[in-house]
């Protein structure tokens, strides 16, 4: 334990253990509501890629999961885990996580009365919406080389441009399959409004490109009314190298 948290100097005050034992009869009930609400949905239009990782990872339908059994199943496929965290991490932290191929993982859950939406990402939007994922070895490059270059970088206006990257693929991310615009961002995974606003309410997708992507600011206070998908995942693995070469000559992001 020790050497682990010397890797991980600035995210080491926010890592918790999750105490399985304390979740309520009413808390694994929710967990079981929320993945009955939204897997007939996702079954038709996530990513095979995600519906593959939450099968492969056994994650449980009618309780909350046990990050350590999680983090076993990750680790042998990707290097993963899932790490318990106690809340919002300032941004270093948080890369310095990604880069060290540790998802934050936060161990609390919605109530009942908050089942359609939280504005705090809990262990429902965690793991059901992200860990999944996290199974397969491309998106998992993808986002540990996030990490590493976000770590490395100390510009608030460059951080936030990359930061699109991360909001238009890991959070709000699509991909075409087989003819078809599939789900994989993990804030479309775990919301059936923003689901259902990008598959029936006229969201624009238009093709992913990065500089287009670099150009499109985040609104977090309203439905989206553009998104991108990718062809495949190498697509942004790439995307994420194309990016580092750009900032390593120091090319402007800027408009």
């Amino acid at each position: 334990m020790r050497a682990a948290l010397l890797e991980l100097s600035k995210s080491a005050p926010f890592l918790i253990e999750q105490d399985y034992a304390a979740y309520t009869t009413e808390q694994h009930a929710v967990w079981a509501e929320l993945v009955r609400r939204r897997m007939p949905q996702l079954e038709q239009h996530a990513a095979q890629e995600y519906l593959d990782g939450f099968e492969s990872l056994c994650l449980p339908y009618d309780r909350l999961p046990n990050l350590a059994a999680v983090s076993a199943k990750l680790e042998r496929r990707t290097g993963w885990n899932a790490t318990p965290v106690s809340g919002f991490m300032p941004a270093p932290a948080f890369f310095e996580m990604l880069a060290g191929r540790r998802f934050p993982t936060t161990t609390w859950l919605r109530g009942r009365d908050s089942l359609e939406y939280t504005p705090e990402p809990d262990i429902f939007h965690d793991v059901f919406g992200h860990v999944p994922l996290h199974a397969h070895p491309v998106f998992t490059d993808f986002l540990a080389h996030y990490g590493q270059l976000c770590a490395r970088i100390h510009d608030e206006g460059i951080l936030e441009r990359i930061g699109r990257v991360f909001w238009y693929t890991v959070e709000f991310g699509l991909i075409r399959q087989n003819g078809q615009v599939k789900v994989y961002g993990s804030g479309l995974i775990s919301s059936n409004g923003e689901c259902s606003n990008v598959l029936h309410r006229g969201c624009a997708v238009r093709p992913f490109d990065l500089d287009e992507v670099l150009r499109t600011p985040v609104k977090v206070d309203e439905m989206h009314h553009l998104l991108f998908a990718i062809e495949s995942f190498d697509e942004i693995y790439e995307a994420m190298h194309t990016l580092e070469a750009r900032i390593d000559r120091g090319s402007r992001l800027e408009d």
